[in-house]
């Protein structure tokens, strides 16, 4: 088991130190400048596709819609809980301000990575499409690159597959046994009897999965933040001056005062809103849709939703309660959102966030392995 912590320890190192965020970073400000701010020029009409239907009229087709339900089924999981806890303990409240910061330059990452899964995306022989950044990187750049799609797609799988759903289930897993003492085993179990039910019933079923999970669980835990700002509304200007102050050195809040908030900000932001990892362009590829660009709006208002929308919640949450103490990370986690919530509402919050988890860990793994 060490061996393997130090194997994964030094992975993580690599990917989440110094490589791959500087590199998302500078690639989507990069992308940013260079579509003239797509993002906010293109906002409006982000919104349209919660009512929008398929559009092409074949029924057996993913729509904008569904695809969008299932993006942010993946992109919204433990990270918009238990990652924002660890990033506000480790960078403090700065690190709020740059994972909105590295939100909305994902939001052009994002739409131009899935307008491009659009663009290379194939029909197969049961009429469903398949595409993504293997695809592209065979049909864009030639036959020459096979090798890096196999490499890139063994990574996905991989990271996917594994890592990133361990994560989900491990989140879940200790949520249950903090709020109602079941056992991690069982959550596991049951986690993997329902995933294995939906995911072998193929995209369909997981979208129409998403249609019902994504909206309840993304509006539920929206209204209970809401209620809670709503209750603390007075101290509200205080947490956003405190916010931006941290972020930018003005106000101590941890060791490593702004240094650490960015870094803090950016690798939580950027692993709660996965922009430029090339998971979401899978999903993407698959809608049925009249022109590519319009699917890249779809997602990049996925980002919003993640990062901007439901990690605000979980900032704000504890951010306006007393739990959270600047400098002490004797509690951190999911814990932290946890007895947070207890400290707003009461105890049976508890068992809500962990209902909570419970369908944020459930819809990205089945986006995960769909």
């Amino acid at each position: 088991m060490e061996v393997l912590e130090q194997i994964f320890g030094v992975i993580g190192d690599f990917t989440w130190g110094w490589s791959l965020i500087p590199l998302l970073v500078v690639f989507g400000a990069f992308i940013t400048v260079l579509t003239g701010f797509v993002q906010f020029r293109f906002f409006k009409r982000m919104f349209r596709v919660l009512s929008s239907e398929n559009q092409t009229g074949d029924p057996t087709a993913i729509s904008a819609r569904e695809a969008l339900l299932i993006s942010v089924g993946g992109r919204v999981g433990g990270g918009n809980i238990a990652g924002v806890a660890v990033a506000i303990t480790l960078g403090g409240p700065g690190a709020v301000f740059w994972m909105w910061a590295i939100a909305i330059i994902g939001m052009a990452t994002s739409l131009v990575e899935c307008s491009v899964a659009q663009l290379y995306k194939r029909r197969q022989p049961d009429g469903m499409f398949r595409g993504g950044p293997a695809r592209a990187i065979l049909y864009g750049l030639g036959q020459d690159y096979r090798w890096l799609a196999v490499l890139y797609a063994v990574c996905l799988l991989a990271a996917f597959g594994l890592g990133f759903n361990a994560f989900q289930g491990n989140t879940v897993a200790g949520a249950l046994q903090d709020s109602v003492g079941l056992s991690r085993t069982i959550t596991g179990l049951g986690l993997a009897a329902i995933t294995a039910f939906i995911v072998f019933g193929g995209i369909h079923r997981i979208a129409k999965a998403a249609d019902v999970v994504v909206p309840v669980m993304a509006l539920g835990y929206m209204a209970m933040a809401l209620a809670i700002i709503v209750m603390n509304i007075g101290e509200l200007p205080g947490v956003l001056a405190t916010i931006f102050a941290n972020a930018f050195g003005f106000e101590e809040a941890v060791g490593g005062g702004m240094g650490a908030a960015i870094a803090q900000g950016l690798r939580r932001g950027l692993f709660s809103n996965e922009a430029g990892l090339g998971s979401a362009p899978n999903v993407a590829a698959t809608a049925d849709v009249r022109h590519p660009i319009s699917q890249g709006i779809t997602q990049s208002f996925s980002v919003f939703i993640d990062t901007i929308v439901i990690c605000s919640c979980t900032a704000f949450v504890i951010l306006l309660g007393d739990v959270y103490v600047p400098g002490v990370q004797d509690i951190d986690g999911v814990a932290l959102t946890q007895q947070s919530l207890v400290s707003h509402l009461g105890e049976w919050t508890q068992y809500l966030l962990s209902l909570m988890v419970l369908l944020f860990a459930f819809s990205s793994i089945i986006y995960n392995y769909g």
